[in-house]
């Protein structure tokens, strides 16, 4: 009879954790890892992280605090948040780089702290070899020792060759791994992370936990877009979407779910973790919230814009 009770109570006593534990996916997979194409877990199973980026921390600093990611992870279920530091237009870090980590610093030690993976975004769209080396060298000296940490090291190149990407890449890979060993590197494609085909001719050699990523807004970018990833994948690029939309490559004009479907269903099936564009207040289509929304949240249904009530959909349909 005590065998019976036990084998009862104990698959109930497992599962009534599983939702606390799904909660914090720092505490669920740990160090992760790159195997073939997968990202992975510490004990080597898939993962796919689904998540949301903040909006430039040069224009919407306001939602750059703990309790922002605090709602996030809770109420929007994100299981990595993508802290997107500016590097262009107005007060960008390189003109001011103490008010950047007045807004970086608060996400990542919150997202440390409520175990949810954190991507610190290098958000340009020129090269800085020196100035992002000596950048991500401070975060990986900082947060290298927390399996938290995901180091974007270029948003999206415009006009570079990859033949260029790839030695800034190495440099500041090189970087990194003087201080941090193993935390996953994501390293931009040219034309705006869409030549995903250039990588899988010719990737870089000689590091591990690297993947490449991809940018899609599903209302520009159809088909011969998602076949490309898709074939770069089945030739061994591991790929991260680290930034996407449903809205145009704008950021401006319509909503397309079903195209937007389409990409989620396809990095599902190919196991590619992917985020989506942006926690702003912006009078633009793929900006989530309307202005009138607080900087920390929650967010009522009311203060969420039409593709945020999409996103917020999705990864609660996803991050179960």
């Amino acid at each position: 009879m005590r065998q019976l009770i036990v084998r009862f109570i104990l698959p109930f006593y497992l599962f009534s954790f599983l939702p606390l534990n799904a909660q914090d996916p720092v505490k669920q997979y740990g160090q992760l890892q790159v195997r073939g194409t997968q990202l992975c877990s510490q004990q080597g199973q898939p993962v796919i992280l689904r998540g949301v980026s903040l909006g430039w921390h040069n224009l919407w600093p306001r939602f750059y605090n703990k309790k922002a990611v605090q709602t996030l992870k809770q109420d929007w279920h994100a299981s990595v948040i993508r802290a997107a530091m500016g590097i262009l237009i107005e007060d960008n870090y390189l003109e001011n780089p103490t008010f950047a980590m007045q807004c970086m610093t608060p996400v990542i030690e919150a997202c440390i702290k409520q175990n949810v993976y954190v991507i610190i975004d290098w958000h340009s769209h020129h090269l800085k070899t020196q100035e992002a080396k000596e950048f991500f060298g401070r975060m990986a000296q900082k947060y290298g020792k927390y399996p938290h940490v995901i180091y974007e090291i270029y948003n999206e190149p415009v006009e570079d060759t990859w033949t260029d990407l790839k030695k800034y890449a190495a440099e500041v890979i090189g970087e990194i791994r003087r201080y941090d060993p193993d935390n996953i590197v994501l390293v931009g494609c040219p034309h705006w992370d869409q030549d995903i085909h250039l990588v899988a001719e010719s990737p870089l050699t000689g590091y591990s936990n690297v993947m490449y990523t991809v940018h899609f807004y599903a209302a520009t970018h159809g088909d011969y877009l998602r076949d490309r990833m898709e074939d770069a994948v089945k030739r061994g690029i591991p790929v991260f979407i680290s930034e996407s939309g449903a809205t145009e490559a704008s950021g401006e004009g319509k909503i397309d779910p079903e195209s937007e479907e389409q990409w989620i269903q396809l990095c599902e099936r190919l196991g590619i973790s992917w985020v989506c564009w942006s926690i702003s207040d912006k009078n633009e289509s793929c900006s989530m919230l309307l202005p009138r929304a607080t900087a920390t949240g929650p967010w009522a249904d009311d203060v969420i814009k039409p593709y945020g009530k999409l996103v917020k959909g999705l990864l609660q349909k996803y991050n179960h």
